[in-house]
């Protein structure tokens, strides 16, 4: 069992590379992504998601598609999104598509539910940003009764009614998959997350320290409100950003161009600036390891920690020398560092083998896991 997933996510921007102006195919970036997963088990991370975006520069259209495929070449690598868009994809799509993942990966799969952040996606599925909050709700509420019941009934506000329904496949082993809520900024989703007892997910790259802290304080009180638990037993997941290089200094200087005309990044606060109020870490694999490990001072001991080593136009060599770091000289540390004093009633992360034994539990009957399901 692990106490903290550590892994990597990805937003599949097909992004200039502004040293040399040189840019990657559709396919090329493709590729890539799926060459950091598979260097991603290699490492010894735990986690790999990917994004979901319908429009350029984004690539990541349809993660089942490349989640099932990394599924096929790894072994032990927990497959994830970043987000699943929950207010513009039918709920009994997502229902099916990731049941089938999850009977493929052999229970390998969770899924990060959010509205996204690209405004224009709504129109495209027949939707109104404006209901953005609503739906989130609304499809949320009926994607657990698809897979938590075999025949659903069912009328809201958003799409037509189903009647005498069932979602196939079922869930694997009759436990869905784990859903975490990824939200910057909307204590609406913290709320959601809390309600159900699922996991909320702060992807706090762009923000301070003060307003995680806040996000992840009203979803824990809230999560021991609805009698799930006390507040340290709530799933608490983070995202983040790191560069680095073995010196400080040349991780700096390679990381300004990128940084200084990143899509979501550039021509706004210095990298210095930045790297000082937010997350964002650029330096030596001490530095990432000493600010990764401040977190936890203001989240709380938490479940799942992912990172972004491949976005703004970096080269997929340099993304893979990251990962070559992370997983040589900064992700022992932390996996040694984080469960220093870490109490006994916090759960660890999440994973198919450990809700099934829990579900087992609470039906005080024999474990039933299936043959080949992750632990």
């Amino acid at each position: 069992m692990t106490a903290i997933q550590f892994g990597i996510f990805t937003v599949g921007d097909v992004t200039t590379d502004p040293t040399t102006g040189t840019t990657p195919s559709e396919r090329e970036r493709i590729k890539a992504m799926v060459a950091l997963a598979l260097k991603a088990e290699e490492i010894g991370l735990d986690v790999f998601a990917t994004g979901e975006h319908h429009n350029p520069p984004f690539v990541p259209s349809s993660p089942t598609t490349m989640l099932g495929y990394i599924a096929a070449r790894t072994e032990r690598l927990l497959l994830s999104t970043a987000t699943t868009l929950i207010t513009t994809n039918d709920p009994v799509k997502i229902a099916e598509d990731y049941a089938m993942l999850q009977h493929l990966a052999d229970g390998r799969v969770d899924l990060m539910l959010g509205r996204g952040n690209t405004g224009p996606v709504y129109p495209w599925f027949g939707q109104d940003i404006r209901n953005g909050i609503a739906l989130a709700i609304e499809n949320y509420a009926l994607l657990r009764r698809l897979w938590t019941e075999d025949v659903v009934d069912w009328e809201g506000r958003f799409r037509t009614p189903l009647q005498g329904f069932t979602s196939t496949p079922r869930p694997m082993d009759g436990v869905a998959p784990f859903v975490w809520h990824g939200s910057i900024r909307s204590p609406e989703i913290a709320e959601q997350a809390a309600y159900y007892g699922d996991g909320f997910f702060a992807n706090h790259i762009f923000w301070p320290k003060e307003h995680t802290e806040r996000m992840i304080t009203l979803y824990r009180q809230r999560f021991a409100h609805y009698g799930h638990g006390t507040p340290e037993q709530a799933f608490v997941g983070l995202g983040g950003q790191i560069f680095m290089r073995r010196n400080s200094q040349d991780a700096v200087r390679e990381f300004r161009p990128y940084f200084d005309n990143a899509p979501v990044y550039g021509h706004g606060p210095s990298l210095e600036e930045f790297t000082e109020q937010t997350p964002l870490t650029v330096g030596s694999p001490q530095q990432i390891i000493d600010k990764t490990l401040t977190f936890r001072e203001y989240v709380g001991d938490y479940q799942r920690q992912l990172f972004l080593v491949d976005h703004a136009g970096l080269p997929l060599k340099t993304a893979l020398e990251q990962l070559d770091l992370l997983g040589e000289e900064v992700l022992p540390v932390l996996r040694k560092e984080l469960a220093v004093n870490r109490p006994s009633q916090v759960p660890d992360a999440p994973t198919h083998q450990a809700l099934v034994a829990r579900r087992d539990a609470e039906a005080g009957r024999e474990p039933t896991v299936a043959a080949g399901s992750a632990s």
